[in-house]
């Protein structure tokens, strides 16, 4: 697929994300990969629900600054960080959905683990339900510098796969390209929405 067709993909992706409320007033940020050293980034205060393809803004990966002058989203670093670490990454979304921001302030130790539901399986390399999917979670940041150092540290030790959840934030997730990462970001808000339920019904 051309770069050109995945950014027809994202934008299809972004108004999806904006009916589901998964990104409301102007959050959350999205962007997909052209080439070896950019990717392209919504622009910093957009609704993500109504984004054209002139909102998205051609970022350097090294740098993470546009050339245009504009201004990419304030968490372009979480961006250019996978791109830069996972060569296999073509596709990034981010979003700030009440479930993900709810379970990972709920969620005290700094990893949410998900297990025994079928649709683990919507994540590439799940098979079956028996196996955990360990989501990791971050404190919450503004310096993004410092928070993309934090995350790089912790890769030494567990690298990451499909998403993390950043505390009082919401969810990063990617995939090989568009689709993929569509695929992720909506199997891991239904495992969200189950795993909150079934907390909310235990303590009950």
């Amino acid at each position: 697929m051309t770069e050109n067709l995945q950014l027809g993909a994202l934008l299809a992706a972004c108004h999806w994300i904006g009916q589901k409320g998964w990104s409301p007033a102007t959050g959350g940020n999205m962007s997909v990969r052209e080439g070896d050293k950019h990717c392209l980034i919504t622009e910093s205060g957009k609704d993500k629900g109504s984004l054209t393809a002139d909102d998205f803004l051609l970022v350097e990966l090294e740098s993470g600054l546009a050339p245009s002058g504009r201004r990419p989203s304030a968490e372009t670093g979480l961006h250019t960080m996978l791109y830069s670490r996972y060569p296999e990454t073509g596709a990034v979304l981010h979003t700030h959905s009440v479930n993900s921001t709810v379970l990972s302030r709920v969620e005290r130790s700094s990893t949410l683990v998900l297990e025994g539901y079928e649709m683990q399986k919507s994540l590439s390399g799940q098979t079956t339900h028996l196996d955990q999917v360990v989501i990791p979670i971050f404190d919450n940041s503004q310096d993004i510098s410092a928070l993309v150092q934090k995350i790089i540290a912790s890769t030494e030790h567990a690298p990451l796969r499909y998403g993390f959840l950043l505390r009082g934030h919401g969810l990063t997730c990617w995939g090989q390209d568009v689709a993929q990462a569509r695929r992720h970001l909506e199997g891991l808000e239904f495992l969200f929405q189950c795993e909150l339920q079934r907390r909310l019904l235990e303590a009950k």
